[in-house]
């Protein structure tokens, strides 16, 4: 039995109807995923499965320093205790062979006096590495061995006196402790700023000491899939800047905006507003340059996800001139105020620049309405103030009237009574 047949025809119906209907894009909710370098600075990156451990040793001075403190503090210790009871058993053996730690002997010229048990070798062991002369114990012409363990020492103390005060200096000036004085915005924001839409950071420097020769590079990270099928996890773009900062001439003496153009070599070039949110995305900020006071090279870092990237929105002006001096407010550091920005992409920008010239229209209008409101209500207060003051002058003036004054002025007939006001 064949089925019967509607009335409507297929095309008409609703399953039609909702296939035919325009869809709009529909957005992936981002995936949280780990982010490459922390606001702080550092980078979030494990090492594993290191086989070849033994290449950390071929560099001890760097290895020493990069450790944590309690480790260095625990090495700089043992070392010093272990060279000291290293020579003292070498001073004792010294004494014991030439017998000085037989009783019976004591007519006889020691090789270092008053060594007479571990203890007291152990405790001018001490006085010659750390060079302390308390003048009790000293070294004799008797022995040549003794001569020579106490050269043996004085080379084997200096060169630890160098490697572990060279570490502790190298860990307390490092060039990350400058970098915790130079700060970045904690968002980044997107704007249209000389008719072209551009990503924007600000950074600063909290103290007086400037640094020499900063430059600011950009990168995006983000994970990628080549034609090939090779996917890349960690694939870096570079991310080029304005030409004055590109060209190595910041000045960081104030807070400076660094202004990327998202332009057809930009990979932010295809993102709008919504597809921006929905991206795995990662804008990495480097900021290097040279300590003026130490001559060190420090290195700042930051990134910006794409929660921390606001869209349409400008820093707000911290630099003001107040009785001839600059003066920078970081209270308003990262405050940004929201400005009307076209919410599609750089590219539709470019093919369609009607878009960018109508917002701005827009904007400009809206601008002239809130100026106008703004005057009317001005106009509004002013005028309420002006009718106030004048009823009360009318009400003080009421107040102020002359009262009536009657007397009696004597006449032929008698006596009139005049009002005079």
């Amino acid at each position: 039995m064949l089925p019967r047949k509607s009335i409507i025809p297929e095309e008409f119906s609703l399953p039609g109807l909702v296939s035919r209907m325009p869809r709009k894009p529909v957005f992936r909710d981002r995936v949280n995923k780990a982010r490459f370098i922390a606001k702080n600075g550092s980078c979030n990156l494990a090492h594993k499965n290191i086989r070849e451990q033994g290449r950390f040793l071929q560099d001890v001075f760097t290895t020493l320093v990069d450790l944590k403190w309690r480790f260095t503090l625990v090495i700089f210790t043992t070392t010093f205790v272990s060279s000291w009871l290293l020579f003292a058993m070498y001073w004792w053996l010294v004494a014991f062979a030439h017998g000085d730690l037989d009783p019976e002997r004591q007519n006889v010229t020691h090789c270092v006096t008053d060594v007479k048990s571990f203890t007291s070798a152990f405790l001018f062991s001490i006085e010659v590495q750390v060079t302390i002369g308390f003048g009790g114990r000293m070294i004799t012409e008797q022995c040549a061995t003794a001569i020579t363990v106490l050269i043996l020492q004085n080379i084997v103390g200096l060169i630890i006196n160098a490697v572990m005060l060279g570490c502790i200096f190298m860990k307390t000036a490092q060039s990350n402790r400058r970098a915790e004085t130079l700060i970045f915005s904690r968002h980044a924001v997107i704007a249209v700023r000389n008719n072209r839409l551009c990503f924007m950071i600000r950074i600063g420097d909290l103290r007086k000491s400037m640094i020499i020769g900063a430059t600011v590079r950009l990168q995006v990270v983000r994970k990628t899939t080549t034609p090939e099928g090779e996917v890349i996890p960690i694939h870096q773009i570079d991310v080029p800047t304005e030409s004055a900062v590109a060209s190595n001439s910041l000045f960081l003496l104030a807070p400076l905006i660094i202004c990327h153009v998202i332009d057809k070599n930009s990979p932010l070039y295809d993102l709008s507003a919504m597809e921006l949110q929905c991206s795995d995305l990662e804008v990495i900020v480097i900021l290097e340059g040279v300590v003026e006071t130490t001559g060190i090279t420090t290195q700042a870092r930051t990134s910006y996800i794409s929660e921390e990237i606001q869209w349409g929105y400008r820093f707000v002006p911290i630099v003001t001139e107040e009785e001839g001096v600059y003066s920078v407010d970081y209270s308003k550091f990262g405050n940004t105020i929201k400005v009307v920005t076209p919410g599609c992409s750089a590219r539709e920008l470019d093919e369609k620049p009607s878009i960018l010239i109508q917002t701005l229209q827009k904007s400009e209008l809206s601008h002239q309405n809130s100026l106008r409101k703004r005057n009317s209500m001005r106009r509004n207060n002013s005028m309420r103030k002006g009718a106030g003051s004048t009823g009360g002058l009318r009400r003080n003036n009421s107040s102020l009237t002359t009262p009536k004054v009657q007397f009696f002025t004597p006449t032929d007939g008698g006596q009139t009574l005049n009002a005079v006001t």
